[in-house]
C-alpha cells in the first residue's frame, strides 16, 4: 500500500485481539461483564466528545470516562485520526471507503484508493451518507404497531409467526453482499417457502433480460468507457447515475485528459449524448441531440439502420426514417472507430437494449469495450418478479412478508398496490432505520443498524470484494438486519463471525482476514476482456419499437445526481446541494423547454398541475436550455412523507406513472399541463443562464483548433497605457508577497470536471459548513465554500438577445446548449483586493500563498465580500448550528457529532471562505517535520481534490519542482493555462486549464462583439 502518511489502523479483529488494548480499556471502562466481542465499540463509545452526545442520544452504556486517558489505550491518540476501511453499499450503488474517526466519532469519508474499482473516487451520495448516521429522525427502538417493543418479545414473536407461515416474501433492493445472501440462504433453509424478491426503484432489469435473450447471458457485462474513442449515451447519464458512476466518471476522464497525453499527443475521446433533458452526461458532451421518450427506440433503430447502411451489413430495420440532430455523423465517427466505440442506453425497455446490443455487435465492441468476463452486480431487480410479488400480495396469498431495508411503498411503482395488500398479510416486518412509508405500514419494525454501525461485505463486480466494519457503537436500540434474520432462523446473530467465515471459507485465496481488512478489499479479477455471440431478434424488437403510440406532451421522471431514487431524502447536505445542471435545492421542479414554456404560456415563478389520467401533481416550473420540445422533466426521489424533517419535500412522481404503458421506463404521455399559481421564487443557487460572452470567465475551444495551437481559446487581456498595450501584470498596485518555504495552489481542468458536486458536499463536512435551509437559499444565503458554476455557452440566436453598453449581451442560452462546469472557491490572490479593504486585518495573507480568516477578529463589515471579484466568501448571518429555525444537523446533540474538531465552528455575523483546508496542510506539513523531511507531493490533499473522481482538481505545492501541479503548471505555460479574470491582475493561486471539445470546428460566435477589450482591458 503506498505511504500516505495517513493512520491507516490495524483492523478490528487486531484491536480485539490485542491484549493490551483489551486490558487497558477494562481497566480504564470497567468493561466487565458486556458481552464477548463487543470491547472494541464499546470501548470507542467511551472516547472523548462522541461520549457524551452519544449517550445524550440514547446510547445505553454508560459514561465512565473521557479524555485524557490514564491508561490510553494504544492505538488512540486524542487530536490524532484514525481511519478504518469500509464500504458504502446502498440499493445497488457501491464505493469503497476510508472513515476518518476522532476519538471514536466517524467525522468524514474518504476514498479507498487501494480499491481497483472506485479508486479513491467519491460522489456526493457516499459523502453525505456521514451525516445520515446522526440523524435524529432514525427511530429509537424497535416497535410493534408502532409502540416499544423489547428485542427478545419481538424474536419471540416473528419467530412464531414465521414457523406458522407458508408463503414468506423477503423483499429488498439489489444486495451486493455475499453474506447477507448467504443469510437469506439460511433463513430459507429454516422457511422452504421463502422466496427473495430483488426491485429496483431505477430499474435495469430490460438490460439483463436482453443481454440474455442477445447474448444467452442473463448479466450485466462492465462498459469500458477508457477504452473508448467514440462513445454515445441514449437517455444514459453514465457520470452521473446509471449502474457505477463513479468508476465509469474516472475512466471517462482519462479519454479526456490533453494534459496526460503521452508524447505530447492531442487526442481525446469523442462523446455523443442523445436524451430528453438535460443529465449531467449530457452537459458534458461534445455532441448532443435530444428527443422525446416515445422517440427514443426509433431513434435506436435509426442509429442501427444508418450504421448497418455505411458498413453495407445487416438488414435495415422497419421502421420511419427520423431526422435526429447529429445521427448521421455519429454514425459515421463510430464505424471509423469499429471495436473502439462503446453504446450505452439507460432505457428499461427490452427491445430499445436489444438493438443497442445489435448495434455493439455490429461495430465489433463486444469483447473489446465491453466485458463480459467482469460482469456487474448493481442492478439485480426483477421487473417480472416484483410484479407478481405485489399480485399475490393483493390477493392474499402471502402470508408473510419482510422487507429487507427497502421501501417500495415510497420508491415503487405499484407502491399504493403494496400498502394495500400489506392488510392482508398476517405477518408484515420492516428491518429499517424508521418508520418510513413501506415500515410504518407493517406489524413490526426491526429496527436496523447504519452501514457505520454495521458488519458487512460487497461484491460490486465478479473478482472484485470490499468489506464493511463498525466504526462507532450502536447509536440507538438498533440490531443489524442480517444478525435479526439468522435470529428468526434460529442461528448465532454474531454477524461479525459470520461475514468472517464467509470470506475465509469462499473469499479469500491465500489472503488473511485481517490483511483484507486492513486493506478494505481483496480483488482476484479476470484479466482478460471477454466477448458473446450476438442472436438477438432485431426484427421483432424494431416491431415492438414501431408499434410504440404517443400523444400531446410526455413526461419523462428521472434520477438526479444528488437525492438520487431518495433513500437519503433525510439528508441536508444532498438537499441543500444544487442540482448540477438545473442549480435548485430543496424540491424538484418540472422542466419545460424555452418553446414549449412560452407555447403552454408560463414564466418563470409559475406552478402547474401535471396530469396522467386521473392523478396529478403540482409543481414549480423550470425553465431548462436542453429540453426536448413538448415534454416535461421531473426528478424521482422526492415527495417522501415519512423521512424526516429535510426529506419531506417536493412531490412523488411514481403514482403518477402507476398503469401508463411505459411506466417501467419511466415515462408516460398524454400529460396534461395547467398553470395554478405564480410569483414563486425556486431555492437556485444561479440563475444566470449564460456568462455573457466574457472570454475571462470561462475560455473554451475545439480540438480541431487546440492541435493547431495549444493555446487555442486562451484570452489574454491587454492594458492601455500611455506607451501601448500591456500584460496586466506589468501594471499592479501591490507589491505581492514572497514565499520562500511552500506556495499552495491548484489546478483544475475544465475537461474532467463533470459537475458532480463531490467536492462541495466533501469540503462541507470537512470545514463544518452550515445548512441554511430552502428559504436562505432562495436568498442567495448558501454558504457553501465551493461553487460550481454552470454556464451554458451557446448563446440563443441574436433576435432573442439585447443590447447592454453597446455591445450584444446573451443572458438567454440556446434551445440546445453547450456547458461548462466551473468550479470555483477562494482563489487565494496574491494580490487579493480583500485584504487592502478589510479594517480589522481579519483577512490576511500567508508566506505559503494562503489568503486567511482570523473568525475571531472579524467585525462583519462585508467590505471584504464587496471587494471580491469572485464572489466567493459567505456572511453567517445566523447562528446556523443553534438556532432553532435552522434545525438540520448542528443544534442538536447528535447532529454535533459529525463536527471536523480541526476546523472552528464560526459564530453569527462572519465572512467564512476556503481556507484550502489549511487544518489539511498544518497537519501534513507537522507530520513530515517530526520525521525531518519535508512534505511529499500527494500527502496533502484538499477535501475538494481528495474527493474528485475524475481527478480534476490537482493540489500541491508549486514551488516543489516535482510536485503534480508544478509540472503541470510548466507543461500548460504556453498551453491551456489561465488564470479567472486575469486582466485584473491578482494573481490567484488557482489556475485553470481551457475547455476544449472534440469537435470538428469552432461554433460561430452569435453574441457578443468584443470590441472593447483591448481599449478597457477587458470586463
Amino acid at each position: 500500500m503506498e505511504n500516505t502518511n495517513k493512520r491507516y489502523w490495524k483492523g478490528i479483529e487486531e484491536l480485539k485481539n490485542d491484549i493490551n488494548v483489551v486490558k487497558n480499556a477494562d481497566k480504564e471502562f470497567n468493561l466487565e461483564g458486556l458481552e464477548g466481542g463487543t470491547y472494541r465499540r464499546d470501548f470507542l463509545k467511551m472516547l472523548g466528545f462522541g461520549v457524551a452526545a452519544v449517550s445524550l442520544a440514547a446510547c445505553n452504556a454508560p459514561v465512565r470516562h473521557t479524555v485524557p486517558y490514564l491508561n490510553k489505550p494504544e492505538d488512540i491518540e486524542p487530536g490524532i485520526p484514525n481511519y478504518y476501511a469500509s464500504t458504502f453499499a446502498q440499493a445497488g450503488s457501491y464505493c469503497s471507503i476510508l472513515v476518518k474517526t476522532r476519538e471514536g466519532r466517524p467525522v468524514k469519508i474518504e476514498g479507498n484508493k487501494m480499491s481497483g474499482v472506485t479508486k479513491g473516487g467519491v460522489n456526493a451520495q457516499v459523502h453525505a451518507s456521514l451525516l445520515s448516521l446522526y440523524d435524529n429522525e432514525r427511530s429509537k427502538e424497535p416497535t410493534k404497531g408502532g409502540k416499544k417493543i423489547t428485542w427478545a418479545e419481538l424474536d419471540k414473536q416473528v419467530s412464531a409467526a414465521l414457523a406458522s407461515s407458508s408463503n414468506i416474501r423477503v423483499v429488498s433492493n439489489t444486495i451486493l453482499s455475499p453474506s447477507t445472501k448467504s443469510v437469506l440462504a439460511d433463513f430459507a433453509a429454516k422457511y422452504p417457502s421463502t422466496k427473495h424478491v430483488t426491485y429496483d426503484s431505477n430499474s435495469a432489469s430490460a438490460l439483463i433480460e436482453a443481454n440474455g435473450t442477445s447474448f444467452g447471458k442473463a448479466v450485466i457485462p462492465s462498459y469500458l468507457f477508457n477504452k473508448a474513442n467514440v462513445i454515445v449515451g441514449i437517455n444514459c447519464d453514465f457520470l452521473g447515475t446509471w449502474l457505477s458512476p463513479i468508476e465509469h466518471a474516472a475512466q471517462w476522464a482519462e479519454t479526456r485528459r490533453l494534459s496526460s497525453a503521452k508524447g505530447g499527443k492531442k487526442t481525446m475521446s469523442r462523446h455523443y449524448q442523445f436524451e430528453t433533458g438535460m443529465s449531467m452526461t449530457g452537459a458534458n458532451a461534445d455532441y448532443r441531440g435530444m428527443f422525446k421518450p416515445s422517440q427514443e427506440g426509433a431513434f435506436v433503430a435509426n442509429l442501427y439502420n444508418r450504421i448497418a447502411g455505411i458498413m453495407g451489413v445487416g438488414s435495415q430495420l422497419s421502421v420511419s426514417k427520423g431526422d435526429f440532430e447529429n445521427i448521421d455523423k455519429c454514425a459515421k465517427d463510430l464505424v471509423a472507430a469499429k471495436g473502439a466505440s462503446l453504446v450505452v442506453s439507460g432505457s428499461n425497455d427490452i427491445a430499445v437494449q436489444t438493438i443497442v446490443n445489435g448495434i455493439n455487435s455490429l461495430l465489433g465492441n463486444v469483447g473489446n469495450t465491453i466485458d463480459f468476463g467482469t460482469t456487474l452486480n448493481y442492478k439485480q431487480g426483477n421487473d417480472a418478479a416484483m410484479n407478481q410479488f405485489v399480485a399475490e400480495l393483493k390477493s392474499g396469498a402471502v402470508d408473510a412478508v419482510i422487507f429487507l431495508d427497502s421501501n417500495p411503498v415510497y420508491d415503487h411503482l405499484l407502491g399504493a398496490d403494496i400498502a394495500e395488500g400489506l392488510k392482508k398479510t398476517k405477518l408484515s416486518v420492516a428491518i429499517a432505520d424508521r418508520a418510513n412509508e413501506t415500515a410504518s405500514l407493517c406489524s413490526y419494525l426491526a429496527l436496523n443498524t447504519h452501514y457505520l454501525e454495521s458488519w458487512g461485505d460487497a461484491s460490486p463486480k465478479a473478482g472484485y470484494y470490499s468489506l464493511t466494519q463498525p466504526v462507532i457503537s450502536n447509536i440507538f436500540n438498533s440490531r443489524q438486519g442480517e444478525s435479526s434474520l439468522l435470529t428468526w432462523a434460529g442461528k448465532s446473530s454474531d454477524y461479525q463471525a459470520y461475514v468472517q467465515n464467509v470470506w475465509t471459507s469462499n473469499i479469500l485465496n491465500g489472503k488473511t482476514w485481517t490483511q483484507a481488512l486492513h486493506d478494505g478489499v481483496y480483488e482476484a479479477p479476470n484479466s482478460t476482456i471477454v466477448g458473446a455471440s450476438f442472436s438477438g431478434n432485431l426484427a421483432e424488437s424494431a416491431s415492438k419499437i414501431a408499434s410504440v403510440k404517443s400523444s400531446g406532451i410526455e413526461l419523462y421522471v428521472f434520477e438526479n445526481v444528488t437525492i438520487g431514487t431518495g433513500i437519503q431524502a433525510n439528508n441536508p447536505w444532498l438537499q441543500e446541494t444544487p442540482d448540477p445542471v438545473s442549480k435548485v435545492t430543496w424540491e424538484n421542479t418540472a422542466a419545460f423547454s424555452q418553446k414549449t414554456a412560452a407555447d403552454l404560456g408560463l414564466e418563470v415563478g409559475d406552478w402547474v398541475n401535471v396530469t396522467i389520467g386521473a392523478n396529478t401533481v403540482e409543481l414549480p416550473i423550470l425553465i431548462q436550455p436542453g429540453q426536448a420540445n413538448d415534454t416535461v422533466a421531473v426528478a424521482m426521489g422526492y415527495g417522501r412523507t415519512a423521512a424526516g424533517k429535510a426529506g419531506n419535500v417536493g412531490k412523488a412522481m411514481l403514482p403518477l406513472l402507476k398503469g401508463t404503458p411505459s411506466a417501467s421506463n419511466l415515462w408516460a404521455s398524454g400529460a396534461k399541463i395547467e398553470k395554478t399559481q405564480s410569483g414563486y421564487t425556486l431555492a437556485q443557487t444561479q440563475t444566470h443562464e449564460t456568462y455573457m460572452g466574457r472570454e475571462a470567465v470561462v475560455q473554451e475551444s475545439v480540438l480541431s483548433e487546440y492541435v493547431k495551437n495549444s493555446k487555442a481559446g486562451r484570452f489574454e487581456p491587454m492594458i492601455s497605457t500611455s506607451d501601448g498595450l500591456k500584460k496586466p501584470y506589468s501594471i499592479t498596485l501591490w507589491n505581492g508577497h514572497e514565499k520562500k518555504n511552500h506556495s499552495w495552489g491548484m489546478v483544475i481542468d475544465l475537461n474532467t470536471c463533470t459537475g458532480c458536486a463531490a467536492c462541495v458536499v466533501s469540503c462541507q463536512a470537512e470545514n463544518n459548513v452550515s445548512v441554511v435551509g430552502k428559504a436562505e437559499v432562495a436568498r442567495a444565503r448558501e454558504m457553501h465554500w465551493i461553487r460550481i458554476d454552470r454556464y451554458y455557452s451557446s448563446d440563443a440566436p441574436e433576435e432573442e438577445g439585447y443590447s447592454v453598453a453597446g455591445y450584444k449581451a446573451m443572458e438567454k442560452a440556446s434551445a440546445n446548449p453547450e456547458v461548462v462546469f466551473q468550479p470555483l472557491m477562494c482563489q487565494h490572490c496574491s494580490n487579493a483586493p480583500c485584504e487592502t479593504v478589510c479594517p480589522v486585518l481579519a483577512t490576511t495573507h500567508s508566506s505559503e500563498g494562503l489568503n486567511q480568516m482570523t473568525y475571531n477578529r472579524c467585525v462583519g463589515t462585508r467590505y471584504c465580500a464587496n471587494n471580491c471579484p469572485y464572489k466567493v466568501r459567505r456572511f453567517n448571518w445566523f447562528k446556523y448550528f443553534e438556532n432553532d429555525n435552522f434545525d438540520f444537523h448542528f443544534n442538536n446533540e447528535l447532529g454535533r457529532m459529525v463536527i471536523n474538531p480541526d476546523v472552528t465552528v464560526r459564530s453569527r455575523g462572519v465572512i467564512e471562505k476556503c481556507s484550502m483546508c489549511v487544518q489539511r496542510i498544518q497537519a501534513g506539513k507537522l507530520t513530515a517535520k517530526k520525521e525531518k523531511r519535508r512534505p511529499v507531493d500527494g500527502e496533502i490533499e484538499t477535501a475538494c481534490s481528495q474527493s474528485c473522481p475524475t481527478n480534476a482538481i490537482t493540489f500541491g505545492d508549486m514551488l516543489d519542482p516535482e510536485s503534480r501541479v508544478s509540472k503541470l503548471l510548466v507543461q500548460e505555460e504556453e498551453g491551456r493555462r489561465f488564470q479567472l479574470l486575469e486582466e485584473i491582475n491578482v494573481i490567484p493561486q488557482v489556475n485553470y486549464l481551457v475547455k476544449i471539445r472534440n469537435k470538428d470546428s469552432v461554433k460561430k460566435a452569435e453574441a457578443v462583439a468584443h470590441t472593447e477589450h483591448a481599449e478597457h482591458g477587458g470586463h
